[in-house]
């Protein structure tokens, strides 16, 4: 499975714009995480992954603290996740995940986007079997076999579990995340994750080249660029 999970683009804040959009993208699957799972991160493994994924990425603690406090409340807003798949430029695959109180009008977002790139929607399942839905843990250290024991002993399956550069990635089904995230903090102490969340990986790669690059990086940028859009995947890789 090695890098491959390296390849999905990530949202770069480059501008004030752009920030303003990756603290809102945070700001809702914070608040839908807290909504569903409880508001204390002690208590909900995912939401406090989610925080410490935040603060990396340099989210203000106001806009982390305004999430949780709309999800304490009574009603709020519903947001129900969605999910696109369909043929980018050059015939990669690309998932698109998507938070929502609009699905209509997150469709027709989605939609006009793999218009404009010349892009083909498909339907549900179209290209997702051809991924892995994996939790993805990446820390410091040298050895994996202690990760591996941990992870033996805690009966969680692993996908894939290698040592490169000073860094072990564990790789498990995404049904195995709380188990396997478990066994390896209690295992191995204080561990400071590099990756720490659930990502779709490519089992396969498509290389594109020539004008399908250009496209294909704007495609990803009208992708993010939707404010109901949390996370694009694909198997891109560019050639060279």
């Amino acid at each position: 499975m090695g890098r491959a999970y390296q390849n999905r683009k990530e949202s770069m804040a480059k501008t004030a714009d752009a920030k303003t959009k990756v603290y809102s993208k945070y700001g809702r699957e914070i608040y839908v995480t807290a909504k569903s799972g409880g508001v204390d991160p002690e208590g909900n493994l995912t939401l406090r992954s989610l925080i410490d994924r935040a603060k990396k990425d340099q989210v203000p603690s106001h806009v982390i603290e305004k999430a949780l406090d709309k999800a304490k409340g009574a009603g709020g807003e519903n947001f129900d996740p969605a999910r696109y798949e369909g043929f980018g430029p050059g015939n990669c695959m690309i998932i698109v995940d998507c938070l929502t109180d609009n699905p209509n009008r997150t469709f027709g977002d989605v939609r006009t986007c793999f218009n404009k790139a010349k892009a083909k929607l498909g339907s549900q399942g179209s290209v997702s079997h051809m991924f892995d839905h994996s939790a993805i843990f990446v820390f410091n250290g040298d050895d994996e076999e202690p990760a591996l024991d941990a992870l033996m002993e805690a009966d969680a399956e692993v996908s894939d579990i290698e040592c490169e550069d000073g860094k072990i990635s564990v790789f498990v089904p995404h049904t195995e995340y709380f188990k396997a995230k478990t066994a390896l903090t209690e295992a191995l102490g204080d561990i400071e994750f590099d990756v720490d969340e659930i990502q779709f990986v490519p089992t396969t790669t498509t290389e594109i080249s020539g004008d399908d690059v250009e496209v294909f990086e704007r495609f990803l940028d009208m992708l993010n660029d939707l404010d109901d859009v949390q996370r694009v995947y694909h198997n891109a890789e560019i050639a060279g």
